[in-house]
């Protein structure tokens, strides 16, 4: 996706500050569940979420996966604590992207939760099966 996303034309770039949750919470989900992964956004009608170590990406799956806004460049290297925030490069590729931020972080965080919760009960039930 990387090579496929720096081909598309970036409407604006910014640097911003990515909460350390929400980055923690990706790497946890990266490492536990699939790399890459990807989900739908809900109640984002046709936008998904698809996320690799090195960058995030909205897109819409009804336009060829066109990425609607991408996070990437994480500077993760000065951090010495898993509290401390990230600095990294937000890329907007389409000018009402701002209007679902929000929404989609949401999503992010309550989607990643429950599949993680789902895998936390996978492991329990097979732990649980292999002392028997």
């Amino acid at each position: 996706m990387n090579s496929r996303i720096d081909q598309i034309p970036v409407y604006e770039t910014r640097q911003v500050i990515l909460r350390a949750q929400d980055y923690n919470l990706v790497k946890i989900a990266l490492k536990r569940i699939s790399n890459p992964l990807r989900f739908e956004i809900p109640n984002l009608r046709t936008l998904d979420f698809i996320l690799e170590d090195d960058l995030w990406v909205i897109v819409d799956r009804s336009l060829n996966d066109i990425p609607v806004m991408a996070w990437n460049d994480f500077n993760d290297h000065p951090r010495t604590s898993l509290h401390e925030n990230i600095l990294c490069q937000k890329r907007i590729y389409h000018t009402h992207a701002h209007m679902i931020h929000d929404k989609a972080i949401e999503a992010l965080q309550l989607v990643l939760g429950e599949k993680l919760n789902e895998d936390q009960n996978d492991i329990a039930d097979n732990i649980f099966h292999l002392s028997l």
